[in-house]
């Protein structure tokens, strides 16, 4: 793509990593049959293609982005299939991003939008805020007809999600069984620590009983991903540096072989610290380290055989999480691994599309995310599985609001399949004559 940049325009170093991006795009609209948006809407601005060129128009433009533009913009899911199916190798996620940065400071919302993100932000990020904001919910879960539409899924959120504690939400040093093999990080995370903390604590049992001894720091719990795809990037540069500390000060007084992460969104922004932090002479170096040390939790797992009772013939429709199979490029490791433990897994039809959740897509587009969720709990229903697995707590969450069919993460599967607890969701619960251990 031809871009007209000036001189002066080009000497910033966010307007020169994007216009190499968009020179790098041929417009091939190979994206566009990938792109969820574009699947639902049909409309060539509401596609990777359209996008690109409004956000080339935009940033060659001196005045604020128009309403329209934005609109179309914040359609995005961020889902990075488009980039899966490029064959240019145009780094979309980047230029989105970018963009959103650009919208944030140049552009002025509605007031109810400004509170609503300024809330999530602030609400999503802060394990004490959320805590209290669930409780407030439930009592208003009465109410719930009369709430403006864009409230509705926080209040939904707040009628099925209670706040728990669980053994990894506590930090602290988590020894292997045996000798140890390796050193790792585990990533508290700041929703997930309130809303899933069992996800956490079924990575520490399986990490532990691989020989794997696990580190979970006090500081070290949103990584500033939310932030950043809201375009507030001084909240994400002092969420991302506050955890970065701590690793680096770990890494530097004992070691660490890799720093897992449990939710594949969260693992897809840490993998890109270096990237962000490129220009940013005291945190570069740093960031570039982390980067290197991050794993999603199926990438340091090992292939392990489960108990025969427990899995045999049990179904599973994985869902590939978009920040796993696209941010991260990691897709058939999680089915390898469940099939390894005994698992009947099956593909679930359009995979390569976004459920709807996407960070905050489905409070901040909760229309497009309804629609997208019914597509996706359509295919999952055409192959009748016992139990769905994801590996992002996002998804469980989106996919669980439209199913009556038990959704949990990978790692907790894997645990009960290797020897621990049952699920708390899969209590009760009987897979026919299948299988009726557990």
């Amino acid at each position: 793509m031809q871009t007209h940049f000036s001189t002066q325009q080009l000497a910033d170093p966010e307007i020169a990593a994007s216009n190499a991006i968009l020179r790098s795009c041929v417009h091939c609209g190979l994206c566009t049959a990938t792109c969820p948006t574009y699947v639902l809407l049909g409309d060539e601005l509401d596609g990777p293609r359209g996008r690109i060129y409004q956000i080339k128009q935009m940033l060659e433009g001196a005045g604020p982005p128009t309403a329209n533009t934005v609109k179309h913009l914040d359609r995005c899911l961020s889902c990075q299939s488009c980039m899966t199916s490029c064959p240019s190798g145009v780094h979309y996620a980047h230029l989105i991003d970018h963009a959103r940065t650009r919208i944030a400071r140049q552009y002025r919302r509605p007031w109810s939008e400004r509170l609503l993100r300024w809330l999530l932000l602030r609400l999503l990020t802060s394990r004490r805020a959320l805590r209290l904001t669930l409780r407030l919910a439930r009592g208003l879960r009465p109410f719930a007809r009369w709430a403006p539409g864009r409230l509705a899924p926080i209040l939904e959120l707040g009628a099925t999600q209670r706040p728990q504690a669980a053994r990894s939400s506590t930090p602290g040093l988590y020894p292997a069984q045996g000798p140890p093999r390796q050193r790792v990080a585990l990533l508290g995370g700041c929703a997930q620590g309130v809303l899933a903390p069992q996800i956490n604590a079924a990575a520490v049992r399986v990490l532990n009983r691989s020989g794997v001894e696990v580190v979970v720091l006090p500081q070290a719990h949103c990584c500033g991903a939310l932030a950043h795809h809201l375009g507030d990037t001084r909240t994400t540069q002092r969420l991302a540096r506050a955890v970065m500390s701590g690793w680096q000060r770990e890494i530097e007084a004992r070691g660490l072989d890799a720093i897992v992460v449990t939710a594949s969104g969260c693992g897809t922004m840490v993998k890109d610290y270096g990237f962000i932090f490129r220009d940013d002479p005291d945190w570069a170096g740093c960031a570039q380290r982390i980067s290197a040390l991050a794993r999603d939790i199926v990438e340091v797992l090992p292939v392990l055989p489960g108990d025969p009772a427990r899995a045999e013939g049990i179904r599973v429709a994985y869902h590939s999480a978009c920040s796993l199979q696209h941010g991260q490029r990691i897709d058939e490791r999680p089915r390898e691994l469940l099939r390894s433990a005994g698992f009947d897994v099956r593909e679930v039809p359009e995979g390569h599309l976004c459920c709807g959740s996407a960070g905050t897509y489905n409070l901040l587009q909760p229309g497009l995310a309804l629609r997208l969720r019914e597509r996706k709990v359509a295919a999952i229903r055409r192959i009748a599985p016992d139990v769905i697995v994801a590996g992002n707590l996002g998804c469980l969450t989106q996919i669980a609001a439209g199913i009556d069919i038990p959704a949990i993460h990978t790692v907790e599967l894997l645990d009960w399949a290797g020897g621990g607890p049952l699920p708390e969701s899969l209590a009760g619960r009987e897979f026919s004559a299948r299988n009726r251990a557990g």
